[in-house]
């Protein structure tokens, strides 16, 4: 009793020492565990709504995905109460997905509860399990139904939404795909893909089945040569060659592995060498790449496609499809573009500032959004007035580059144009205009100046529905609520070329850090910034090395990491659980 008290004086006056004991024997064989009085505090008020209509400004966020966690994890100014709505209680780190579905990495390993991200945050941050159903612009309220069994619904005001809800999978109303296919887009889609292989399995085990039966089932057919769709294809490759023959000797011959892209080549994103790569050791691994083959019917038993160049309709059995072909608008958010005018558009559209075009309080982030960048050419006027200071009618070299600065910030593709023409600036694109003049003497009026640049809006591009570009939203949006006051007094965006002063902030501007693309037998092909291209076993060691240092903590960076040893040891588990 004596040492007990020690231990509980010891942790009294230093709580923090409790993240440390784990278990602690005593005579009986009993169990002692600490806790810490003040984080018990903390979470049971994490629960209490606060009032409507008071001093702090009310930010509801929509949604626990890569953009929705990246902002909650950045945000840091003490001035908001903020409201997490999800129906979804983790984040989950989804590039892994495709590992948990054939055991590489546990389910439990890439999710942190969305509780465990807020508690550490300094702020007022409360969570709601529930489903926002309808969003109201006009009033600024949210509809929510609560996950619960009892379903209740409840209504929260806000003063700025962030809506990161992400989208739905888009089965291009192809008949049969809801009722017969696996996706691949949560943790729940990975571990039911993962019980059903099993279960092929151990029912062409069976001995009252024929051989044809038997290879029907074992034929594993996916939908979509995108990352998600070729990297579950290499790891169910590996899964079955390294792990599961050995279990089911009778039955390894008959198993087959489809992948269906409707395109010419899989991972059209990337460069053709990954490409060509890709496709060479998918061939080699017996794998059967069908390129240009489109889905038009999946049956409970068969997948029926289309030839595209021939128009041949050719049917293939299976035992477990997987549909991977890209993502859709959620219908809630379609409900939304309603309301603010933007029903004829396929995704809802931002400005460069994340703000939903049509509002003043409203912010969408990740895969449920797409940035409707403006184009020169419909500001060319206006940017031309701004630029002509002494108001004579033309743009001299010196007027031309003290607005260039703004001009790049204000419209990015400007800078991607002079890039691709090997230009240092856009007094060479001028130049050029007006052919061989001294740089000093060029002189512009509207119309020379709206064909110089007449052709910088071709290199305007949407962004790729990716976690890396929903992260780095989340990651700017929060850094724009910390600093909103500050900029308010002291604006530090680009000019307004249509209106007087300037933007509050920058506008975003994605970074690409590179790429991945595991092609199984620990062998990776990595894009990265400069055209650099890794393709083999280095670039799997750099992607073990990337997607740890990735995790949202340390528990779950510990967790994947231990699992990829225990992989290595001990190879996959074939259980149902």
């Amino acid at each position: 009793m004596r040492n007990l008290k020690r231990f509980s004086d010891t942790f009294g006056e230093y709580p923090s020492l409790s993240r440390f004991l784990v278990v602690f024997a005593v005579s009986g064989g009993g169990l002692v565990a600490y806790s810490e009085a003040n984080n018990i505090q903390s979470a049971a008020k994490i629960d209490e709504l606060p009032e409507a209509g008071g001093e702090k400004k009310r930010v509801v966020v929509l949604g626990t995905g890569w953009a929705g966690t990246s902002f909650l994890k950045n945000l840091k100014n003490h001035s908001y109460d903020v409201q997490v709505i999800s129906p979804r209680n983790y984040f989950a780190f989804t590039p892994l997905l495709p590992s948990v579905t054939v055991g590489t990495v546990e389910a439990r390993s890439v999710v942190e509860p969305i509780r465990n991200i807020v508690k550490k945050k300094n702020l007022n941050v409360n969570y709601w399990e529930a489903e926002c159903y309808r969003i109201d612009a006009k009033n600024k309220k949210v509809y929510c139904r609560s996950s619960q069994e009892d379903k209740e619904e409840f209504v929260v005001d806000y003063d700025y939404l962030v809506v990161s809800m992400g989208a739905r999978v888009n089965t291009f109303n192809t008949p049969g795909v809801e009722e017969n296919c696996h996706y691949l887009k949560e943790v729940e889609d990975a571990q039911k893909i993962r019980r059903t292989v099993i279960d092929c399995f151990e029912k062409a085990s069976l001995p009252t089945l024929s051989d044809e039966e038997r290879k029907r089932i074992l034929q594993f057919v996916i939908v979509g040569g995108g990352p998600t769709g070729v990297e579950f294809a290499a790891e169910l490759h590996d899964f079955v060659s390294e792990d599961l023959v050995k279990l089911y000797p009778s039955v390894k011959d008959l198993v087959k592995i489809t992948l269906l892209e409707a395109t010419d080549h899989i991972l059209n994103m990337f460069d053709k060498r990954i490409t060509t790569f890709a496709e060479n050791k998918f061939h080699r691994d017996g794998i059967d790449l069908r390129t240009g083959a489109m889905v038009v019917k999946v049956s409970d038993k068969e997948i029926s496609t289309k030839v595209i160049k021939t128009g041949e309709i050719s049917t293939i059995p299976y035992g477990m499809a997987v549909w991977s072909t890209g993502i859709a608008t959620r219908p809630v958010v379609m409900d939304f573009m309603k309301q603010i005018g933007q029903a004829n558009r396929r995704v809802l559209a931002t400005d460069e500032w994340l703000r939903v075009e049509g509002t003043n309080s409203i912010y969408a982030l990740g895969d449920c959004a797409t940035i409707n960048q403006r184009k020169v050419m419909e500001d060319i006027s206006a940017i031309f007035i701004k630029a002509d200071k002494d108001n004579s009618g033309t743009l001299t070299v010196k007027e031309f580059q003290e607005a260039l600065d703004d001009i790049c910030d204000r419209y990015p593709q400007v800078k991607l144009y002079l890039n691709n023409k090997h230009m240092s600036s856009l007094v060479d694109l001028l130049k050029e205009s007006k052919g061989d003049v001294a740089k000093e003497s060029i002189e512009l009026n509207v119309e020379e100046f709206k064909s110089a640049l007449s052709q910088v809006d071709s290199q305007m591009k949407n962004l790729p529905a990716t976690a890396q570009v929903a992260a780095q939203q989340g990651s700017y949006l929060a850094d724009c609520f910390n600093r909103m006051e500050e900029c308010t007094k002291k604006p530090e965006g680009p000019l307004r070329f249509r209106e007087s002063g300037r933007h509050r902030f920058r506008p975003f501007r994605y970074r690409h850090l590179g790429q991945f693309a595991p092609l199984g037998g620990e062998q990776t092909a990595a894009q990265l910034p400069g055209d650099w291209v890794s393709i083999g076993h280095s670039s799997q060691w750099l992607w073990y090395s990337v997607y740890a240092s990735k995790q949202v903590s340390w528990r779950t960076r510990s967790l994947v990491v231990s699992d990829w040893m225990r992989r290595f040891i001990f190879g996959r588990d074939s259980s149902q659980i």
